[in-house]
């Protein structure tokens, strides 16, 4: 006997197969679409080979035969490489470790040109820096810190420029002598420091002594302006004092000599005879009697007044 299965089986299973292939389909067209991020690159290959490089912006690949080999990060890089020991031109051996800044300029030479490029790159900057710290002594090298980087950025950037890496600015993070040559340049700068030190003092010592040389200058060319001005304020206080009593004596003589011609004038417009004359001529005498004088010359008219004066007397009594 043959038995057959529900006629309705396979019209259900064939709907849910068909649902199962579309979205297979979609998740395969969905996968093929590849959204390329800001600062970024995709390098993809077809079938194992470079196909090309996708730059930002919606791309898409062929299913199964294209894929992303890389994605590659187009934004400065910094690399702090671990300290290398290197020997200078003197034969001291430090210890530097760099500090090394890179872009990615070309995404495929990135790929393909190098296996592991951060290690090429630690590699070369170690040898770099190891030929030119050996043809250098001690003291430059700890000196010629910027001219050290420069020479590195161009030995590294030509290197490193068939794998599509340009390298931007390379620094010596730290320059580590050996422990005696630090501690000789720790008592080197200790007495450096002293010299500049004592230096300073003394320069400050001479500026100190230099201003009170000054102060005292100035302070004696004050006193010498204060003595000046006071002498010729006491010579000018002396001559208005002798200009004021000559002033005075002179007004005191031009008053006498106004009252004596006012007295004449007054005796003038009197019309005073000789009589009235002779009388003031007594008056005047007799001031003169008064005085210091042992000897007095008297006019002859007085001496004749004097006798008319006696005969009238002499007449009087009789």
């Amino acid at each position: 006997m043959r038995s057959y299965g529900a006629p309705g089986a396979g019209i259900l299973i064939a709907p849910i197969l068909v649902i199962i292939l579309v979205i297979l389909v979609l998740v395969v067209l969905a996968s093929c679409v590849k959204i390329v991020p800001q600062a970024q690159a995709f390098v993809v290959e077809r079938l194992g080979g470079y196909q090309g490089t996708w730059d930002v912006g919606m791309h898409f690949k062929m299913p199964f035969i294209d894929r992303v080999a890389k994605r590659v990060n187009l934004k400065e890089q910094v690399v702090d490489f671990d300290p290398q020991p290197v020997i200078t031109k003197d034969n001291v051996t430090m210890q530097i470790d760099t500090v090394v800044f890179f872009q990615i300029t070309d995404p495929k030479l990135f790929t393909y040109g190098v296996e592991n490029p951060i290690m090429a790159i630690e590699n070369l900057t170690a040898t770099t820096l190891r030929n030119i710290i050996g043809d250098m002594e001690l003291d430059q090298t700890l000196t010629s810190r910027e001219v050290i980087n420069t020479k590195m950025r161009a030995s590294l950037d030509v290197a490193t420029d068939p794998w599509g890496i340009k390298v931007n600015r390379v620094e010596l993070k730290n320059i580590l002598p050996p422990a005696q040559i630090i501690d000789a340049m720790e008592k080197q700068m200790k007495a450096e420091r002293e010299r500049r030190e004592a230096i300073l003092k003394a320069e400050g010592e001479k500026k100190s002594s230099i201003l009170v040389a000054e102060g005292n200058k100035q302070s004696a060319i004050l006193d010498a302006e204060a003595e000046k001005q006071a002498a010729i304020l006491r010579a000018e206080a002396q001559k208005e004092r002798m200009i004021r009593e000559a002033e005075g004596e002179a007004e005191a003589i031009l008053k006498v000599q106004k009252a004596k011609a006012e007295g004449i004038r007054l005796i003038r417009e009197a019309e005073a005879d000789q009589a009235v004359l002779t009388l003031k001529s007594f008056e005047t005498l007799e001031k003169v009697a008064d005085g210091q004088a042992t000897k007095i010359i008297i006019p002859s008219e007085l001496q004749n007044v004097a006798g008319l004066v006696k005969a009238a007397v002499e007449v009087a009594k009789e």
